[in-house]
């Protein structure tokens, strides 16, 4: 892949107009995007320009089919001002199994790392800088053939933008154990990092958020008894010293976060488990005194403690101390700003 990114700047950057250090993730925006084309069977002229409106045809066949995914990264800053990237190239692997899954086409991986680069070094000056902020990246793709008929599209964007985010949470976290909803089934696309998968969960995390939690704790669609994953988070439970969490079973999202901890907890000694877990096994747990944490894992959230996770027929409470967790939290936090040696070959320059 040798096409050369196209970068078109604004005149004038609108950073100084946003307070970078009290900021909500999605609300401000950066000055560009990075667009490319996928025309005739190829992607084409991959290019940096000015944030604006996107024109698209009312038929776009991703607003009647659903041919829409995305992925979501984070940019800090390194010691000497360097933008830096967290393990880009496995969104990158992400983005395309998504595709597979989702019939569209793959985006070469090499464009997708060096646009990110590229962009991310054009943005730096939006990037925050207090501890647990970070400039949120969303890659997506969607169809924007004009054409009503259900099929593959023939044509697609390939879209970068970029928010400037504070910490998700400042506080733990309350699950609620949905057992009417489900989110995915073996077979479907809840391995895919699929717009869908989003829409269908929107409702079901209003009724939990009604009932004083803050979200989905997903479980098996079949028996309510296996536990999936958090709303936008995997999910990690650590009882009697060894962590477990659950298994990647083809309903339940491939998180980097989540395969970035697994790694962390492992040099640090600690057994980590992947497996299916029933929700049984957690009460049994919090009974009997071995349920020690629990902590959710997300690019967007980071890591959230959890303190709770509840329903109309239970109610299982977490111990108050949570040094793992916050050992966990405060390693990447240290890793992405440089502040701690990255012995995994985690982060990439973004120059």
């Amino acid at each position: 892949m040798n096409q050369v990114i196209k970068i078109t700047k604004v005149s004038q950057s609108r950073v100084s107009e946003v307070n970078l250090e009290n900021i909500t993730m999605g609300t401000q925006f950066t000055d560009h995007l990075f667009i490319c084309d996928y025309e005739n069977g190829e992607w084409t002229n991959p290019r940096i320009e000015p944030l604006a409106l996107i024109p698209t045809h009312p038929a776009a066949m991703a607003l009647h089919y659903g041919q829409a995914i995305f992925e979501g990264m984070k940019a800090t800053l390194g010691k000497d001002g360097t933008a830096l990237l967290f393990r880009p190239e496995e969104n990158a692997k992400r983005m395309n199994f998504s595709a597979d899954r989702m019939g569209m086409p793959m985006f070469p991986e090499e464009l997708f790392v060096e646009a990110l680069k590229q962009f991310t070094a054009l943005e730096k000056n939006w990037i925050p800088t207090q501890v647990g902020s970070a400039l949120y990246l969303r890659p997506f793709m969607y169809a924007d053939e004009p054409f009503i008929g259900m099929r593959a599209a023939t044509t697609y964007k390939f879209i970068v933008m970029a928010s400037p985010a504070g910490p998700f949470f400042s506080r733990k976290i309350k699950l609620y154990a949905e057992k009417k909803y489900v989110r995915a089934v073996n077979g479907g696309t809840g391995e895919a990092k699929a717009a869908g998968n989003y829409a269908a969960a929107i409702r079901p995390t209003e009724y939990a958020k009604a009932k004083g939690y803050d979200q989905v704790l997903w479980l098996d669609p079949y028996t309510f008894e296996y536990i999936q994953e958090v709303g936008t988070m995997n999910i990690f439970f650590k009882i009697a010293g060894k962590f477990i969490t659950p298994n990647l079973s083809g309903s339940i999202l491939s998180g980097i976060t989540r395969m970035s901890v697994i790694d962390l907890l492992r040099s640090k000694g600690f057994e980590v488990t992947e497996r299916p877990i029933k929700m049984s096994e957690i009460i049994e747990a919090s009974k009997n005194g071995t349920l020690e944490e629990a902590f959710g894992t997300g690019t967007a959230v980071g890591i959230a403690m959890v303190e709770e996770i509840g329903n109309n027929d239970i109610s299982i409470k977490f111990p108050e101390d949570n040094p793992v967790s916050v050992m966990v939290n405060d390693t990447l936090n240290a890793i992405k700003v440089q502040d701690s040696k990255d012995e995994f070959g985690w982060i990439v320059e973004a120059k």
